[in-house]
Parts: structure tokens; sequence; C-alpha cells
């Protein structure tokens, strides 16, 4: 058996759930860790019995690293994913990919140019109610996607934001929920509508004065198939509420799941409080279903950890890309249409007018994306 040797970078909450993923698949060898700030790297020295650098380029050298894993804040992606693929080693990076254009852009380019593979965390997408909703698309059972809708409503509390130094800030988050909390149901919605045409949006912060970014945002999309689709995600409803992902085709059937329920989850604070679940199934012939397979799922969502159970599939689907030489299943280049897509919004709403895809970086402009104000 082949055995590839990973790093952490970064050393933040979430990074111990990679950390307890990894040391679940017999392929990986957790060997060494790099952090910003040396305490957090010396708790993961202690944890997990791994090495420290202050170096990433002399970690994977040292180490023989062939696969690192990004777990740094939104604007600190690019550099040291750049420097791990100039080193040598394949990178899987926490959502999203990064918080601008350009950063991904750079990051994409790194790839192609050190023949190293990068991809980025989308773990939802092996939900088992989204796996289902997926192969239903494919299969043609809803005719084309039609219109597609996300909702997300949660809930961060002001005690959230100051649990990081980097929370709520422009410049140490990158946005506000579009660029933390909403990833994963834009993800979703692009990943099982297809391409995006163009986009208006509208953002604000609706109930927390004491950060800087955003904390809802809504929008409407016109798909390149023709189809249309809507955005809501929120972190200003108490004590959370719900995220949703509903697809409908041009046949008339629907499909679409619960992935969050009640309150959402804080990395490093507590746990996912519901199984995501289907909840709308119109399918001739497979309404019955529901019942069934709602539970079947829900079984084996709470058989196992689900804190770090799908963070393993992603974490083996990117190890067996590394060894089969395939690309992985959510690549930068995915990961970069999260990025175009709430980058779209924020332009929307800065130029009062829709936002053609596809999008280049500003390079002309300091306001980072129309978060700003010039």
């Amino acid at each position: 058996m082949t055995i590839i040797n990973v790093a952490i970078i970064g050393c933040a909450k979430i990074a111990h759930l990679h950390a307890k993923a990894i040391l679940q698949i017999p392929e990986l060898n957790f060997k060494a860790v790099w952090s910003r700030t040396p305490e957090s790297a010396q708790k993961f020295v202690e944890a997990y019995g791994v090495k420290a650098y202050s170096s990433i380029p002399e970690m994977i050298k040292a180490e023989n690293i062939q696969m690192v894993v990004i777990c740094t804040a939104h604007p600190y992606h690019a550099d040291p994913a750049i420097q791990a693929m100039e080193a040598g080693a394949h990178v899987l990076i926490e959502k999203p990919l990064a918080s601008t254009l350009q950063d991904c852009d750079l990051i994409i380019e790194a790839s192609a140019r050190t023949g190293r593979k990068a991809g980025v965390i989308s773990q939802r997408r092996w939900y088992q109610p989204i796996v289902r909703m997926k192969k239903a698309i494919d299969e043609g059972k809803i005719g084309t996607p039609a219109l597609g809708t996300i909702q997300m409503l949660g809930w961060r509390d002001r005690s959230y934001f100051e649990s990081d130094a980097w929370r709520g800030s422009w410049k140490m988050e990158g946005g506000g929920v579009m660029v933390n909390q909403a990833p994963h149901p834009l993800d979703l919605l692009q990943w099982l509508m297809g391409d995006i045409d163009e986009v208006f949006g509208y953002w604000g912060n609706l109930n927390h004065p004491y950060i800087e970014v955003e904390d809802t945002a809504v929008a409407v999309i016109r798909f390149k198939n023709g189809g249309l689709g809507n955005i809501l995600v929120s972190n200003s409803q108490k004590p959370g509420i719900y995220g949703k992902v509903h697809i409908h085709g041009s046949n008339g059937s629907s499909v679409g799941a619960q992935t969050e329920g009640g309150a959402m989850f804080l990395p490093g604070n507590s746990n996912i409080a519901d199984a995501p679940k289907l909840d709308l199934w119109t399918i001739s012939g497979e309404e019955h279903l529901i019942e069934e397979w709602n539970k079947t799922d829900s079984d084996e969502f709470f058989s196992v950890d689900s804190m770090t159970w799908y963070f393993k599939q992603q974490l083996v689907d990117f190890t067996e890309s590394i060894l089969n030489n395939r690309p992985p299943l959510v690549t930068a280049e995915e990961g970069r249409k999260t990025v175009e897509l709430f980058t779209a919004i924020y332009r929307s709403q800065r130029d009062g007018k829709p936002v053609k895809f596809p999008l280049k970086p500003e390079y002309d402009r300091n306001d980072m994306d129309g978060r700003l104000r010039e």
C-alpha cells in the first residue's frame, strides 16, 4: 500500500477536524504542521505527535510531504498553497478557495505550472440526500434543471466574532456570510444547476453593527441553460433555522434537501444539530420513497462521527486522485465558481446592475471587488 505523507497548514479550529479525519485513512500519514502562530502549532504537536515548522518549503522537503491541507484564514490561502505546490505537494484547500478571484487564479496557475493537484473542501457533496439529488438530476428524472433556490438562515452572535481576531473584518476574513458560511450552498447550487450566465444581487448588515462585513445577501441568477435561481443567505436569525437547496425541473418534478437544521454548526464549539434530509421529492413513482430514504440516511449519519466522516470522504477522494492521477471531485476550478458567484453579488450591488459571467479579477480598483468604498 502506498503511503502519502500529509501536513496541515494553519492550525485553527477546523484543522483539528481534518487532523482527526486524516488519522482514519490508512493511506495517509500525518507528519507535520505549519502555523503563523507557534502556540496553535504546539497544540497540534502535543495532540497528534507531529512536528511543527516555520517554513513551508522546509517542512515539505524534510518530511517528504506529498499532500497538504490548507486551513488558514480565507485571504491567506493563496501564498501557502503556492509555496506548497512549488515545493512538490498537492494541496486541498478549506472553503472558499480564496477570498478574491485574483488569488483563485494564482492558485490555479500554480497548479498547472507545477503539475500539482489543487482541490477545495466541499464535503456536503457527499451528504447522502445531495448524492440522491445529483444522481436523479444526472439521470434526467426532472428534465432540465430549470429553477434552483438556496436558503441558509443561521445565526452568529458577538462571542462568535470575538472568538478569533480575524473574524468580521474585510482584511482578515475577506467577507461575511457569503465568504465564510455560504460557500457550501453556493457550491451545491451551481453544481446541481450548471454554469451561470448572470447575477443581480444585494448584500447588507442587518443586525451585527460590531462587524465590518455582511451578515445577509440575496441574489437572482440566470443560468446558461436558461434556468433561473434565487439565493438567500443570512446569519441574522436566532438561533439558526435551516439551510436548504431545492432544484425544480423542466418536466415539473422537484428534488430538495435540508442540509442544515436548528442551531448552526460551529467548528470547535458545537456539533451538527440535525441530520441532512430530503424535504422535497416529486419525481413520478418515487414520491413514497422519501420517508424510507430519510430514515436510512439519518441512521447512517448518526452511526458515524458526522463531524469528521464527510471530511474523510473528501480526503479519500483527493488521496485517490493523487494515487490514480485523476482530477479530484472538487477541483480548484470548481472552487473558483463559488468565489466568482459571491464576487458577482458584491460587484452587482456596487454597480447597480446584473453582472455577466465569466468574471475576471479587477486589477484597476481598490475596493476589494465591491466590498469597500473607493
